[in-house]
């Protein structure tokens, strides 16, 4: 069985802060989009979301203090239907509380309301980026249709002269409590109102114009400043500025999910890019003034003479930049030595004079290009 504080690494005592600080500290170290597609990290991350998923809901932390993990599958006065959460819950769990719009700064807002009028569903976007707006940083323009408050009745639902009035049920509490005896004491369950769906308030003329529903659909168009150096498969969390909630409920969230189209000059791997360029044996040989490919535009990069081919050369800040922090990675050149597959007559004889004169290779050369390459990955 796990032991929820352990995984975080907090004590049992441990404030909600406390929690929410380790768990987005663990959360940061071992998310899929920072670790390559590890399996050893993704399953940390699982454990750890799921640790930080039962504390910090009160009912579910003293459920598991008083019954450990038996104590949320039901039948103890815990949350009937608990699950391990899969990667999918996972990364919801992270995007709902620490979307990446948090990460950059850009995040704001509470926690949602529990009771009272339901907020309005996600929107996910996805949006593509180039690796030159990547590196240079963009500002992109969404439109969306989202569902706005209706302007006939405000977003109340209710027919003009008409209003909500409180449900009798909840008395606009929007939930319903019921106390059961078991072996243990006494638990009270607390649930979504039937009779007002959790609204608190009832109404009796709907709007004609959204049938009672509060809100209709509307075309809105939100800049976007995307930072440079984000990846595929990060995101932005912009809250508040989704779907409208049902009868004058908040708005929920929208997240745009980043696609970098791939650019078939350069593989990357974090801030870092790599590249090959063809050269030809003289220039491997006396040494040249290359032009390499960059993000921005053409680089020069100077070769000195003996230079072999596989061999790397690192341009030092001349790959993307981090996300929201100073400074960039670096643009890795590998140099491969052309070889023609076909000759003039008189490159012909030129090579067959150098092969009788030129002295033969040494049996034993230096560190390849794939050991360079380990040793850059670390």
């Amino acid at each position: 069985m796990s032991d929820y504080y352990k995984t975080l690494g907090v004590a049992k005592q441990a404030s909600d802060d406390d929690i929410k600080q380790a768990y987005r500290k663990l959360a940061m170290k071992y998310h899929p989009d920072r670790n390559g597609g590890s399996k050893a990290a993704e399953e940390q991350f699982k454990a750890i979301t799921e640790a930080y998923d039962v504390l910090r809901d009160p009912q579910k932390r003293a459920a598991y203090d008083r019954y450990g993990e038996a104590g949320l599958k039901g039948g103890m006065g815990g949350a009937a239907g608990f699950h391990h959460v899969d990667l999918s819950e996972a990364l919801n769990i992270f995007m709902r509380d620490f979307g990446l719009g948090d990460i950059f700064g850009g995040g704001g807002g509470g926690g949602r309301q529990q009771s009272g009028p339901r907020s309005g569903a996600d929107v996910k976007v996805d949006l593509q980026l180039t690796m030159l707006e990547v590196a240079t940083g963009v500002t992109k323009t969404l439109k969306l249709k989202l569902l706005d408050p209706c302007e006939r009745c405000t977003g109340t639902g209710a027919e003009e002269g008409t209003k909500p009035t409180r449900c009798t049920t909840c008395n606009g509490q929007g939930e319903v409590r019921r106390a059961q005896q078991s072996f243990f004491g006494q638990f009270v369950s607390v649930a979504p109102c039937p009779t007002c769906r959790g609204e608190g308030v009832m109404i009796a003329s709907p709007c004609k114009s959204c049938r009672g529903e509060g809100r209709q659909r509307g075309e809105h168009t939100i800049e976007l400043k995307v930072p440079a150096g984000v990846a595929s498969g990060q995101y932005m969390h912009l809250r508040g500025v989704g779907n409208a909630g049902v009868r004058s409920g908040p708005r929920g969230d929208v997240i745009v999910v980043f696609e970098v189209l791939e650019d078939d000059r350069f593989e990357r791997d974090g801030e870092d890019l790599y590249c090959e360029v063809l050269v030809t044996y003289p220039q491997a040989v006396l040494g040249a003034d290359l032009e390499v490919p960059g993000v921005t535009g053409p680089l020069t990069l100077r070769i000195p003479e003996g230079t072999q081919s596989g061999e790397v050369f690192v341009l030092r800040g001349r790959g993307l930049p981090r996300v929201n922090a100073s400074g960039a990675g670096d643009l890795h050149v590998r140099v491969q030595v052309w070889t023609p597959q076909k000759l003039s007559k008189e490159e012909a004889k030129l090579i067959e004079k150098l092969h009788e004169v030129q002295a033969k290779p040494p049996e034993k050369r230096e560190k390849g290009f794939w050991a360079k390459m380990k040793e850059a990955l670390g």
